[in-house]
């Protein structure tokens, strides 16, 4: 097991995945259920507010994301096993996935996710001088 990213061409996710129309109709389809909760729009990471166009998708859980036999890939990702980021907090928090050989090795996607997640809050309230 690795949550390690591959090259783009390496891995039909990348490359076919995030470009089809179910990914695109399960993005648009989280946007509408996250309209209907009362908290704004915000990174999961950096915890700013943010519009749907400012923000990426991050899967916590691929257990319900697979091509079908004829190739055409299925959506039915949980709400909450897709968290909210600006597009360079999501690339920091894959860098620390894929940087740290117990997240990108020895944990399961979401403990991965949820850990870097943590420590990346960490490192960018400490940047921006709010630490609590």
């Amino acid at each position: 097991m690795t949550n390690r990213r591959k090259p783009l061409h390496a891995k039909a996710y990348r490359s076919a995945f995030l470009r089809s129309r179910a990914w695109f109709a399960r993005r648009d389809e989280w946007f509408a259920e996250q309209s209907l909760v009362l908290h704004p729009l915000a990174c999961a990471g950096c915890g700013r507010p943010a519009s749907k166009r400012e923000l990426e998708l991050h899967h916590l859980d691929y257990a319900r994301v697979h091509q079908t036999d004829d190739g055409r890939w299925v959506a039915r990702e949980r709400h909450a096993d897709l968290v909210p980021m600006h597009p360079y907090c999501h690339e920091l928090l894959h860098r620390l996935i894929d940087r740290d050989a117990v997240l990108s090795r020895h944990r399961t996607r979401r403990a991965a996710s949820e850990i870097a997640l943590k420590a990346l809050r960490r490192k960018l309230q400490a940047l921006n001088g709010t630490a609590s």
